[in-house]
C-alpha cells in the first residue's frame, strides 16, 4: 500500500558529463514518484532545460525499457547561461511557474554547485544524486557510472594488451577522471598495468620521467622484450599523452604508443552494480523529499544509503584507496619481483 504523503510535483534533470546508469536513476525516480502519487517531469538538456522551460512528463511507459541504456533519455549539457544570475533567475522563475515542489539533479560537483546558486533564489527542495564516472564526489563510496567506466577501460586495455604482446610494444593509455585518480588506479590494477600514473602519487615531470624510464629499462633487462602498459590519468602529464611519449623518446630513447580512451568510457550499457546503485540512490532521493529534506545528496557507505550536505559533497577531499595505491607501487612492482627471483 502506498504511504500517504502530500502529493508534490517533482522535477529531475541530468547535468554535466553523462554516466552509465543515469537512465536507471531516471527510471527509479519516476517509479518511486508515481508510487507516492507525485507528479514527475523531466527537464531536458540539463540546466538549459530549466532556463528554456523544456520538459516532458514522465510516466511508467517512458521509463519502461531504459534501465540498460547508456546516456540519458533527458539528454545532458553544460549551461553557460546558468552560470549567470540572469540564467539562474530564469530557471527559478520556470520552476515556480510549473509549481515544482522539488528538483532532483543527477550529476557531479559542477552540477551540485549549480544547486548552491539556485538555493539562493528558489524556495523548493533541492536534492542531488551523484552521477559521474570520475567517482570524485565526497561522502559517497561510489558514484553512478564509475563501475561501468572501470569495466570499459579494462576491456579496452585487455585488447590493447593483445597488440602490445604481439609487437612487444610499450603503450601509454590515458583514462578519464578529470583531476581524480580513481579511474586510473582501478583500471590500472584490474588490467595488470606495469605502471599507473595518478595525481595521488605524481611529483613532478622530471622526477617521474626518470622513474618511468628506469622502470621500463629494468623490466626489459630482467624479462626481455614484452608488452608494457602504463595507465595515465588525464590532465596529469603537462602537454598530454603525446608529450609524454615524446619526452620518453628524447630522455631515454624509449619508443611508446599513446592511446587516449576518451569518451568511450562514458558510454555503454551500465553494469549491474551501477544499475543497482542508481536505483538505491534514486529511491532514497524521493524518500528525502517525502521527509522534507533539502540541499542533500543521496550517498552510499558500506552498502547503506545516507544523506550528505551538498556543501560537503563538493569539497574534493575524497582520496583513492591508499592500500591499493601502495600495493600498485610496491607489492605489485614487476621489475622488483622479477629481479628478486632471478638472484
Amino acid at each position: 500500500m502506498t504511504k500517504q504523503v502530500k502529493n508534490k510535483t517533482i522535477a529531475v534533470l541530468c547535468s554535466g558529463g553523462d554516466a552509465p546508469g543515469m537512465n536507471a536513476a531516471i527510471r527509479a525516480v519516476t517509479l518511486a514518484s508515481l508510487h507516492f502519487n507525485h507528479r514527475i517531469i523531466g527537464f531536458q538538456h540539463g540546466y538549459n532545460g530549466l532556463i528554456d522551460n523544456d520538459y516532458i512528463e514522465l510516466d511508467e511507459a517512458k521509463v519502461r525499457d531504459i534501465i540498460h541504456l547508456g546516456g540519458t533519455i533527458l539528454k545532458s549539457g553544460r549551461s553557460k547561461e546558468f552560470l549567470t544570475q540572469a540564467g539562474q533567475a530564469k530557471a527559478a522563475e520556470n520552476l515556480n511557474a510549473n509549481n515544482i515542489d522539488a528538483l532532483i539533479v543527477i550529476g557531479g560537483d559542477g552540477s551540485f554547485s549549480g544547486l548552491l546558486n539556485l538555493n539562493k533564489i528558489y524556495q523548493g527542495q533541492l536534492i542531488g544524486i551523484p552521477g559521474t564516472i570520475d567517482n570524485d564526489i565526497d561522502g559517497t563510496e561510489n558514484t553512478i557510472g564509475f563501475a561501468t567506466a572501470v569495466n570499459t577501460g579494462l576491456d579496452a586495455i585487455d585488447k590493447i594488451r593483445d597488440t602490445a604482446d604481439a609487437f612487444e610494444r610499450i603503450f601509454l593509455v590515458e583514462v578519464m577522471g578529470r583531476h581524480s585518480g580513481f579511474l586510473a588506479l582501478n583500471v590500472g590494477i584490474a588490467s595488470a598495468a606495469e605502471q599507473v600514473l595518478t595525481f595521488e602519487s605524481f611529483t613532478n615531470p622530471g622526477k617521474e620521467l626518470r622513474n618511468i624510464s628506469e622502470h621500463i629499462h629494468a623490466c626489459r633487462e630482467q624479462r626481455g622484450l614484452s608488452s608494457y602498459i602504463i595507465v595515465v590519468a588525464e590532465n596529469l602529464w603537462p602537454g598530454g599523452l603525446d608529450k609524454l611519449a615524446s619526452d620518453l623518446k628524447e630522455y631515454a630513447n624509449i619508443d611508446s604508443t599513446p592511446c587516449v580512451l576518451g569518451y568511450i568510457q562514458r558510454g555503454g550499457s551500465p553494469v549491474a552494480k551501477d544499475r543497482i546503485l542508481a536505483t538505491k540512490l534514486s529511491i532514497a532521493a524521493i524518500s528525502a523529499i517525502n521527509e522534507g529534506k533539502h540541499m542533500v545528496m543521496t550517498a552510499e557507505s558500506s552498502g547503506n544509503v545516507l544523506f550528505v550536505d551538498i556543501n560537503d559533497a563538493i569539497q574534493h577531499k575524497k582520496q583513492v584507496n591508499g592500500s591499493l595505491l601502495t600495493a600498485q607501487n610496491s607489492i605489485l612492482d614487476i621489475a622488483e619481483i622479477v629481479k628478486a627471483h632471478k638472484l
